[in-house]
């Protein structure tokens, strides 16, 4: 056996034992969180290690119930959906335009797009919560209620625009590398600007859409300042639910709701990556061939 063989060969063990450190340092904090979120409380105060007697699902029950994990989980589907919705609804259109035409004024928005992937929304969410307290006063002083906090759509509208820039940067790197001979022939069949982009070119950038989908779902769905800051009432997403969880039972030490808060909060992002990690993988390895 040569020298080379035996490099590569090494070279690859080494590589498999680094996965396998990687995966186990990821898989083992999560399986622990579950089998925690269905042990008994008496459970957590010996060997924390020990597999759970039984399925308490209590836990989840009292969660739902008492510490309403559901209304904050149905608040965060109500606020990524509508904040995913508006975020394809700009970002599409303004990506494959700003890709593929040249008119006046297309470098300057894509310089300005660009730029704003480099400020962080943690660091303007002051200004924000300012202009709309300011225009929560204007309109309180015009028709007697105000509109910008404590306003599901307004955050999801926050969140949409904060996303623009990275997602526009993403959808139009992908429709610039794609054939000027696929609009030519959907012209030449008769499509105008609008067909040749929803009939030709959308599908055709499916798995760099799908690739954004579950990018910025993960970001609306984990996101916290935003929606602490804006959120000011009762009504609040899932993170800011979990954290008034995480401070009432740790508190109690009533660990077993705590954990089930935690499972609730990672379910449907598993759910979602199960569930589209094909087409995520092809997307992911579509966008590096092209570059």
């Amino acid at each position: 056996m040569g020298k080379t063989k035996i490099k590569n060969r090494l070279y690859k063990a080494f590589i498999y034992l680094l996965l396998v450190i990687l995966a186990v340092i990821i898989l083992v904090p999560v399986g622990w969180v579950f089998l925690a979120s269905i042990k008994e409380n008496s459970e957590f105060y010996g060997n924390p290690w020990m597999l759970p007697k039984g399925v308490y699902i209590q836990n989840f029950i009292d969660a739902f119930q008492e510490a309403k994990m559901g209304d904050y989980l149905l608040n965060s589907v109500l606020v990524t959906g509508m904040a995913l919705l508006l975020l394809l609804i700009i970002a599409l259109p303004a990506a494959y335009v700003l890709a593929r035409y040249k008119f006046k004024g297309s470098k300057l928005c894509n310089i300005m797009f660009m730029g704003g992937l480099f400020i962080n929304v943690n660091y303007i969410v002051v200004p924000i919560f300012l202009m709309f307290v300011n225009g929560d006063k204007w309109l309180k002083n015009l028709i007697g209620r105000g509109f910008f906090l404590n306003n599901m759509f307004v955050v999801a509208l926050v969140y949409a625009a904060t996303a623009l820039p990275f997602t526009i940067y993403l959808l139009s790197g992908f429709f610039a590398t794609i054939p000027k001979d696929y609009e030519e022939a959907a012209f030449v069949d008769g499509c105008g600007y609008w067909k040749t982009m929803l009939r030709v070119m959308m599908p055709m950038a499916r798995p760099s859409i799908i690739t954004v989908i579950l990018f910025n779902f993960l970001s609306f769905w984990n996101e916290y300042i935003i929606a602490m800051t804006l959120l000011t009432g009762e009504e609040q997403t899932l993170p800011v639910g979990l954290m008034r969880l995480m401070q009432a039972q740790q508190a109690a030490a009533n660990y077993g709701r705590l954990y089930a808060g935690l499972v609730i909060v990672m379910l449907p992002v598993l759910i979602l990556y199960i569930c589209v990690q094909k087409k995520l993988t092809e997307g992911m390895s579509l966008g590096g061939l092209k570059g």
